[in-house]
C-alpha cells in the first residue's frame, strides 16, 4: 500500500472512534441521572444474610403482611400541650391512615410524663414511597397551632433526609467536579480548549460508566447506594483527568521532535499506555477486594467503582486520543508546541523547579529523604487518637435536619428508644423467660407483640416476638452496649433460640462486620498491589519500597485527620468503615504518582542508570503529576458538598493523602531513595547502565547532567 493510500487511514481511524464515542455518550448520558431510581440507602439491606439482625428482620415477615419501618411524630409546647394539641395531632394522623399512607395502624397520641410533649408511631411502607410520605407528613405538620412544634424523626424520618442529602448528587457533584478540573488545567496548559477537551472526556467515561451501573443495579447484580454513586462520579472523573494529563504530556514531548501530529501520537499512546494501564489495573484490583466485604454496601461499591476506572482509562486512550490526534498542536493553543531537534531546548519545557529539585536532590539525597520521613511518622503518631467506632445515626449529617430535631425533642421527654425498640424473637414455650432475662440495665420496658383480636401473644409457626424499649437513643453508642447485654441474656436461655435484631441491633453489626472487613481487606489490597508492582518493575526491593512509602502516606494521613477531626472540626467520630475505604483509595491511587515516576525511571534507567534515571523521571514527570495529584485531590474534596459527616471525611483524607502522595512522597522521599539506593533498587534484576552519556531517540548524544544540572 503507498503513502499517500494510507494517509486518509491516519484520520479515519480517529474521526471513526469520535463519532462512536458521541453516539454512544448521547446513549449512555442519561443513565447518570437515573442512578437515584436504582439506590438503596436503608441501613438493614447492607447486612450480610449471616448477620443476626438480618435473621431477624426474616423471621418478622411472620407476624406482619408488610415490612415495616417507623415513622415517629413528636409535637411538645414548652408551656404544656393541651387537649386541642392531642385532637389535632389525633385528627391529622387518622386521616392519613384514612389515605392509606401507613403499613399498620399507628398509635394514639402518647404523653410524656412531664406533661410537655406528645408521642405517635407510625410504621410506614418499607419502600421507595417512605421519602414522599415523609414529605407529605412534614409538610402537613408545619402549619401546626401556634406554640405547638412537630418533628416527624425516627428510622423512616431518617431514611428520607439521607434521600434528601443525596438529591441532586449527579447534577450538584458534575458541577462542582467539572469547574474544579476546567480551572486547574486552564492554569497548567495555559489554553482554553484543551480543559474542555478533557473533561469532555471524563463526562463520556462517566456517561459509559453510569450506563453500565444502572444496568447492573437494576438486574439486582450490585448493590448501589448514594455514597457508592458520589465516590463513582469522583473516582471517574479523578481518574479520566489523571491518565488524561499523562497522555497529554507524552503527546506535548511527541509533538517537540515529530512534525507529523499522527505520528507523534502513536509514540505519546505507547509510551503513555504501560504507565496509564498499570495504574488502572492497580486502582481495579485494589477496588474488587471489597468483593470479599460482607456488606452489601461495600461489596457493591467494588464493582461499581472498578466500572468508573475502566470506563476512565477507555475514554482517555480511545477518545482524547483520537480528538487529540485530529487537533495536533491546535489543541494546546495558543501555547501551541514548536517542532525542535535541539535537546537543550527540548528540555526548556519542563520546569525549572523540578530540574533545581532534581539537582538538590543529587547533591544531599539523604537530606532529602530522612527529613520528610520524620515529619510523616511523626503525623502517623496520632493515628490511634482516630475514633472510628461507629457514630449515631442522627450525626451523620453535617446541616441540621428535622429527624435530629425529633431525635432530640424525644430524648427530652421520652425513653430515648421510644418507637426503635430491639425486637426479639424467640420461641414461644419460652417467652416468660425471655422476657424476664430481657430487664436489664438500659432496658425500660419489655412486651411481647399481641394479636389486636384476642389481645393475647401474637405466636407464628410457635415463635413469639418480644419488643424492648431501650432507655438511649437507638442510634447511639449506648444503645449498642444494651442490644450486645441482651444478646448474651436471651441466648443464656436453653430452648428458647432467641435472636435480637431492631434498629441498634441493625447499627451494632453493620459496625462489627464493618471492622471485620477492615482487618480481612487491607490487608490483602497490600498483597495484590505489591503483586502488580513486582510484575510491572520486574522486582521485588522497589515494590517493597514503594509499598511501604503507600503505607506510611496512610498512617500519617489518617494521624492528621484525627488532628482535624477531633480538635479542630469537632466531629463526633467516624464509620468503622472510613478507614478501610481510606486504604483502599489511598494505596490504589497513591501508588499511582509511584508508578508514573518509577516506570519512566526505569526506562530511563537502560539509558543512563538508574541514579540519573530516576533523576531525569523526576524532572520530566514531575509538573504533569503534581497537575494530576492537585486535580484528582480537588475533585476528591469536591464530595464535601454533600452535606454527610462520612463523605466529607473520606473527602479530607483521601484528598490530603493524594496531595501527600504527590508532593512528598514522589517528589522527594521516593527519588532520593533511590537516588542514594541506586541500582540495588531492583533487586533482584539489574536494568542498569553506565552512568555518563548515552545516545537518545533521534540519534544525538546528550549528558544527562544538562537535565538535571
Amino acid at each position: 500500500m503507498t503513502t499517500l493510500s494510507k494517509r486518509p487511514l491516519r484520520w479515519l481511524i480517529p474521526a471513526l472512534l469520535l463519532v462512536g464515542w458521541l453516539a454512544l455518550g448521547g446513549i449512555a448520558g442519561p443513565f447518570a441521572g437515573k442512578l437515584g431510581e436504582v439506590q438503596v440507602n436503608d441501613a438493614a439491606s447492607f447486612l450480610p444474610a449471616s448477620a443476626e439482625s438480618t435473621e431477624v428482620q426474616e423471621l418478622q415477615r411472620q407476624f406482619a403482611d408488610t415490612t415495616s419501618i417507623p415513622a415517629i411524630i413528636i409535637a411538645e409546647r414548652s408551656d404544656g400541650v393541651t387537649p386541642d394539641d392531642a385532637e389535632y395531632l389525633a385528627n391529622t394522623v387518622a386521616a392519613f391512615a384514612q389515605a392509606d399512607l401507613f403499613s399498620e395502624q399507628p398509635s394514639p397520641p402518647i404523653p410524656s410524663q412531664d406533661g410537655n410533649a406528645l408521642q405517635v408511631v407510625a410504621p410506614l411502607e418499607a419502600n421507595d414511597a417512605v421519602t414522599d410520605a415523609i414529605k407529605d407528613l412534614r409538610t402537613e405538620f408545619s402549619s401546626a397551632p401556634e406554640g405547638l412544634s412537630v418533628f416527624v424523626t425516627g428510622p423512616a424520618g431518617q431514611s428520607a433526609d439521607f434521600e434528601s442529602a443525596f438529591a441532586g448528587i449527579d447534577g450538584l457533584l458534575l458541577i462542582v467536579a467539572a469547574s474544579v478540573v476546567i480551572v486547574i488545567l486552564v492554569v497548567v496548559y495555559r489554553s482554553p480548549l484543551l480543559p474542555f477537551i478533557v473533561v469532555i472526556s471524563a463526562i463520556l467515561a462517566l456517561s459509559l460508566a453510569s450506563s453500565l451501573v444502572y444496568l447492573l443495579a437494576d438486574a439486582d447484580v450490585v448493590t448501589l447506594n448514594g455514597q457508592s454513586q458520589g465516590i463513582l462520579f469522583i473516582l471517574v472523573f479523578g481518574a479520566a483527568t489523571d491518565y488524561a494529563l499523562l497522555l497529554v504530556s507524552r503527546f506535548r514531548e511527541e509533538l517537540r521532535t515529530q512534525p507529523d501530529r499522527f505520528t507523534a501520537m502513536v509514540r505519546a499512546w505507547k509510551a503513555a499506555l504501560p504507565p496509564i494501564a498499570a495504574s488502572a489495573g492497580t486502582v481495579i484490583a485494589g477496588v474488587l477486594c471489597l468483593l470479599l466485604s460482607d456488606l452489601n454496601s461495600n461489596r457493591g461499591l467494588g464493582p461499581v467503582a472498578a466500572i468508573g476506572i475502566v470506563a476512565s482509562f477507555v475514554a482517555t486512550m480511545t477518545f482524547l486520543a483520537a480528538v487529540l490526534a485530529l487537533l495536533g498542536r491546535s489543541a494546546f493553543w495558543p501555547a501551541r508546541p514548536k517542532l525542535t531537534d535541539a535537546p537543550a531546548a527540548r528540555t526548556e519545557s519542563h520546569s525549572r523547579f523540578w530540574s533545581g529539585l532534581a539537582r538538590r536532590i543529587d547533591a544531599h539525597p539523604r537530606r532529602y529523604w530522612v527529613m520528610p520521613l520524620l515529619v510523616l511518622l511523626a503525623f502517623a503518631a496520632f493515628l490511634p487518637t482516630l475514633k472510628a467506632d461507629g457514630v449515631a445515626q442522627s450525626d451523620f449529617f453535617l446541616l441540621e435536619v428535622e429527624s435530629q430535631q425529633g431525635q432530640q425533642a424525644l430524648e427530652r421527654h421520652f425513653d430515648a428508644g421510644t418507637g426503635s425498640p430491639a425486637v426479639i424473637i424467640a420461641n414461644a414455650d419460652r417467652a416468660d423467660d425471655v422476657i424476664a432475662a430481657s430487664s436489664i440495665t438500659g432496658v425500660a420496658e419489655v412486651q411481647p407483640l399481641v394479636d389486636p383480636a384476642t389481645n393475647a401473644p401474637l405466636v407464628r409457626n410457635g415463635l413469639i416476638q418480644i419488643q424492648a424499649t431501650l432507655t438511649d437513643a437507638a442510634d447511639s453508642s449506648a444503645a449498642e452496649s444494651t442490644v450486645r447485654e441482651l444478646r448474651a441474656a436471651v441466648s443464656a436461655i436453653n430452648g428458647a433460640n432467641a435472636q435480637v435484631g431492631g434498629p441498634t441491633a441493625i447499627q451494632l453489626d453493620t459496625n462489627e462486620t464493618s471492622q471485620r472487613d477492615r482487618n480481612v481487606i487491607i490487608p490483602l489490597v497490600v498483597l495484590v498491589v505489591f503483586a502488580i508492582l513486582a510484575l510491572l518493575l520486574r522486582s521485588l526491593l522497589a515494590p517493597l519500597f514503594l509499598m511501604g512509602t503507600v503505607v506510611l502516606s496512610f498512617a500519617a494521613t489518617l494521624g492528621v485527620s484525627a488532628i482535624v477531626f477531633n480538635h479542630i472540626l469537632g466531629f463526633p467520630g467516624a464509620d468503622p468503615v472510613i478507614p478501610l475505604f481510606a486504604f483502599v483509595f489511598l494505596v490504589a491511587l497513591g501508588i499511582d504518582y509511584n508508578i508514573f515516576l518509577m516506570t519512566r525511571a526505569r526506562e530511563e534507567t537502560l539509558k543512563v542508570g538508574t541514579r540519573d534515571g530516576v533523576l531525569k523521571a523526576l524532572v520530566v514527570t514531575g509538573g504533569v503529576i503534581t497537575s494530576a495529584g492537585i486535580v484528582l485531590a480537588a475533585t476528591f474534596a469536591a464530595l464535601a458538598v454533600i452535606p454527610l459527616l462520612f463523605l466529607a471525611q473520606i473527602a479530607f483524607i483521601v484528598a490530603f493523602g493524594v496531595l501527600l502522595d504527590a508532593l512528598i512522597m514522589r517528589s522527594l522521599l521516593v527519588p532520593a531513595v533511590v537516588r542514594e539506593v541506586g541500582p540495588k533498587i531492583w533487586w533482584p534484576g539489574t536494568p542498569d547502565t553506565k552512568r555518563g552519556r548515552h545516545r537518545d531517540d533521534d540519534g544525538d548524544r546528550v549528558l544527562v547532567s544538562q537535565l538535571v544540572k
